[in-house]
């Protein structure tokens, strides 16, 4: 008796892509139509079966149902299959019992229901393990069952189960497609969500930042399984699409957002007291749809709105934005607040070792990405800052802080200056490049106190991302104020005139890489500035003093009489400042 039903319900041609879960293959349409065996048994028809063997497989989809009492099936079963049989194919075989359920396994059948009783017997023990062994469910159905009469119970409770399905993803759509239509965002649909699923439901990018969230508990947004500690980032799964279950019971199930080849990053549900099911995958699926839709009208009204920002910020920058109350009215329609103490700081990208310089104009890679993070980890601080993004640096126009001591903000130097915001820019320089993609120099202004300073303040951010990199190397943050010497020293254009200067200074400690010639350039340094105290550097140095003072004796034998004369002092100084520009490193 051979007797087969059709897909329960048809997905797209091909079954759509392949999916790793638990060593075998699991297509996306089959994690939205269908259900899987352990669903299956909890549907009347099937209730009270049991399950003989295979218990490691009842995550299997079923899509089809099929009856069959040959000696050999192999021929006619199919792929997410429940197959109604007697026990007799599990008893023999054309190859032995093992070998058939590993070869059923191979055609990807979902499961094997087998009748108790009657003259055909229990499957044989070799094929109980040998479904243990690949997680092939075996099912033993009540004695006196009649396989017909279980396959039009089934199909009936499927088909049940599926117009229940396809009426909620038919209310799912109608809400979402509200959604769009009302202008609502993210945080709108993952609201929706989580009434729909009864779960929390949150939208992360593909880096992994939380760009919109409702109902997930407090708790579980500080559980490392999950987020990361240091900046609240979900940690997306392996597999990316589909659940996964803690032990606590805890259901996560993500399905990422694409469009078309653009991976724009994850819709996650999270779920306690119930185990997520294929029909929320699916409803998670047409969220991401919208979502793809709602984050690419985003991106294009951003980069609309970007480009004219942008524009206009460096025409500030350049200082041919107007007047300064033309500029703050602006600013304050770009929702930018500088009618305030400002800091300009640049993050210029770092050339990458072997990598061609983008044309002019041109973006070079990775930089919509810096772009992108520096505006939010700014803007989590000052949501008033100015951020664009150009072909190889990113610029922001920050509030500088309250001043200290109540001094005035923009003072000089040393005269009661405003606190440095140096601090502040070296823990966003840290997070932004915590979030990965390429490495970049920054540099932070002195405090601008009126806007007709920021060209000047934004000069001095860009000289002081250049120099910092020169003397720092890839990844340097550094503040116009402390640069000293190494501003004069940037400014010469002429690199192989500064290497000569520091030959003729330094002498034969200008060579690089002898342990005896560095020992002494440090002693010389140290010696230099401490202003030729040598106690002092004896115990910095931890030398005893007579020590000290032979080195001196060998280093003026070296260089000259620099204890005694000033000239010769200088000129040591800004030659040691400059063998620490690692653009004149040789």
């Amino acid at each position: 008796m051979v007797g087969a039903m059709g897909d329960l319900a048809d997905g797209p041609a091909g079954g759509g892509r392949d999916l790793p879960t638990g060593g075998r293959t699991r297509s996306a349409s089959a994690l939205a139509r269908g259900l899987t065996v352990a669903e299956a048994l909890n549907l009347p028809s099937l209730r009270g079966a049991d399950v003989l063997a295979g218990a490691g497989g009842l995550d299997r989809v079923i899509r089809r149902l099929n009856v069959m009492e040959l000696p050999d099936v192999l021929p006619w079963v199919e792929p997410h299959e429940l197959l109604l049989t007697t026990g007799s194919p599990l008893r023999g075989g054309a190859h032995g019992p093992a070998r058939l359920v590993r070869d059923l396994d191979g055609r990807g059948l979902a499961a094997v229901a087998v009748r108790a009783g009657g003259r055909a017997g229990a499957p044989s023990g070799a094929a109980l393990a040998a479904a243990d062994e690949v997680g092939l469910p075996v099912l033993r159905l009540g004695a006196g069952v009649a396989l017909g009469d279980v396959l039009n119970r089934l199909l009936t409770d499927i088909l049940n189960r599926q117009a229940a399905t396809l009426a909620r993803a038919e209310e799912a759509h109608r809400v979402l497609v509200d959604v769009i239509l009302a202008g609502g965002g993210l945080a709108a649909i993952t609201g929706e969500l989580a009434r729909l699923l009864d779960g929390g439901v949150l939208v992360a990018a593909p880096d992994g930042r939380v760009l919109a969230r409702s109902g997930v508990a407090p708790e579980l947004l500080r559980d490392p399984r999950y987020f990361a500690a240091a900046d609240g980032r979900f940690l997306a799964a392996d597999p990316p699409h589909g659940p996964r279950t803690p032990d606590d019971g805890t259901r996560v199930v993500q399905v990422p957002i694409l469009a078309g080849t653009l991976d724009h990053g994850r819709v996650v549900l999270i779920t306690r007291g119930r185990a997520a099911d294929s029909a929320d995958v699916h409803l998670l699926e047409r969220a991401a749809a919208t979502a793809a839709l709602v984050i690419t009208k985003d991106l294009a009204v951003a980069a609309v709105e970007g480009k004219y920002q942008g524009d206009f910020l460096r025409d500030l920058l350049a200082g041919r934005a107007g007047d300064a109350a033309q500029v703050a009215r602006h600013c304050a329609a770009l929702g930018w607040d500088v009618d305030r103490p400002l800091v300009v700081v640049v993050a210029e990208m770092d050339p990458e070792p072997g990598g061609a310089a983008p044309a002019p104009g041109g973006l070079c890679p990775g930089h919509e990405h810096l772009a992108e993070a520096w505006s939010l980890a700014v803007r989590e601080r000052d949501p008033r800052a100015a951020v664009a993004g150009y072909s190889r640096e990113v610029v922001v126009v920050m509030g500088a802080g309250e001043p200290a001591d109540g001094a005035a903000a923009g003072a000089a130097p040393g005269g009661g200056a405003a606190r440095r915001p140096g601090g502040l820019v070296r823990t966003l320089a840290a997070q932004v490049a915590g979030w990965g993609g390429r490495s970049f120099a920054t540099g932070v202004s002195r405090v601008a106190a009126r806007p007709e300073d920021i060209p000047m303040a934004y000069e001095q951010a860009r000289r002081a991302a250049r120099v910092g990199r020169q003397m720092h190397g890839a990844g340097a943050v550094a503040e116009f104020d402390e640069l000293g010497v190494y501003r004069l020293l940037s400014q010469i254009p002429d690199t192989a005139e500064l290497r000569s200067f520091m030959a003729e200074a330094l002498g034969p400690l200008a060579a690089r890489g002898d342990p005896e010639t560095d020992d002494l350039r440090t002693t010389l340094e140290a010696l230099l500035d401490n202003n030729l105290n040598v106690a002092e550097t004896a115990r910095l140095l931890h030398f005893h003093y007579n020590t000290l003072r032979y080195r001196i004796g060998k280093l003026e034998r070296l260089l000259g009489p620099f204890t005694t004369d000033p000239h010769l002092r200088l000129d040591l100084l800004v030659a040691l400042r400059a063998f620490r520009m690692r653009s004149l490193a040789e």
